[in-house]
């Protein structure tokens, strides 16, 4: 019958998929384990119109599902700003306190606590799977993905290799969670596992079409390189005021060269000297258009310090 991981791959949305996390962290044995089949469908009766496989216990749902969608419409908002972690590993890091590690199995995963106590730490997951020794799955709130990633590599960076998938979730409507993980798995063993990398898609348009942009170089990364451009988003995002950043954008994308070289010197000079020099430094205006879009991207996923 259905395994943990195929309840995974029934995820058709983002609260779906970490509804289902927090289920099998939650249930040690499925109470589908000893469960026969359902009827096949008829006009009259069916199984389960979410797994197709269990008897209804509701008007369309078996028990499990109907547990999972129950679970899945308080966490809409909190998915909205998550994202999803899927790993191939030579090994699974160790668990230990700050360690960014995991247990041996799904059952020995810690349970992350509730969202909205005030007791999940900074990098903490909020919903984990270990498949087996070298798969693990995980959602992170956006701003937890640089300490988690730094933790992991300062615990385990020079034991670990293979390749951590980083991907947004959906609403399902297009491509349901359980396809994009599908699609994880089929581009896992595209690199030799020498050393560790992050293949990083923040929108669907790069999970279908992922050659253009791994051409460009804004997909694939060694996980010190990713650090480094998420430690760049950190600075942007401290030195730039939202308002100035949009108008960075603007000008960014201006295609008339006169135009944009006389606002250009209009910008600057409404900028603070500290700003000044991060532009000037970085020469931004020579970057693709694919490092500008990833960087304004990234600017999402790290929370904001204070200048100095």
């Amino acid at each position: 019958m259905l395994t943990r991981f195929d309840w995974l791959r029934r995820s058709r949305t983002g609260p779906e998929l970490l509804a289902t996390l927090r289920y099998l962290e939650a249930t040690p044995e499925l109470p589908t384990d000893d469960v026969p089949p359902g009827p096949p469908p008829t006009a009259l009766n069916g199984p389960c119109q979410r797994c197709w496989v269990y008897p209804r216990a509701t008007g369309r749902y078996c028990a499990t599902c109907q547990a999972i969608l129950d679970q899945a419409w308080p966490l809409r908002g909190v998915v909205l700003r998550s994202v999803v972690i899927w790993g191939f590993v030579n090994r699974l890091p160790r668990s230990r306190p700050g360690s960014g590690g995991f247990g041996k199995s799904a059952e020995a995963a810690p349970t992350p606590p509730a969202v909205g106590t005030g007791a999940r730490g900074v990098g903490s997951p909020l919903g984990m799977y270990v498949q087996d020794d070298r798969h693990f799955l995980l959602m992170l709130p956006h701003d937890s993905l640089k300490p988690w990633l730094q933790e992991l590599v300062l615990y385990h960076g020079a034991e670990l290799k293979g390749l951590l998938q980083i991907f947004p979730t959906t609403g399902g409507r297009s491509a349901p969670m359980g396809d994009l993980l599908a699609r994880m798995i089929h581009q896992e063993t595209r690199y030799p596992p020498d050393r560790l990398r992050v293949r990083f898609f923040s929108s669907l348009e790069q999970i279908f079409h992922p050659r253009a942009y791994d051409k460009e170089g804004v997909l694939t990364f060694e996980v010190s390189d990713f650090l480094n451009t998420l430690e760049l988003a950190t600075v942007f995002r401290a030195v730039l005021r939202p308002d100035e950043q949009k108008t960075l954008y603007k000008l960014l994308h201006t295609a008339d060269s006169a135009q944009a070289q006389f606002y250009w010197g209009r910008f600057l000079g409404t900028l603070s000297q500290e700003a000044r020099d991060m532009l000037t430094a970085w020469g931004i205006r020579s970057w693709s258009e694919y490092q500008i879009t990833l960087l304004y991207e990234l600017a999402d996923y790290v929370a904001f310090a204070y200048p100095g």
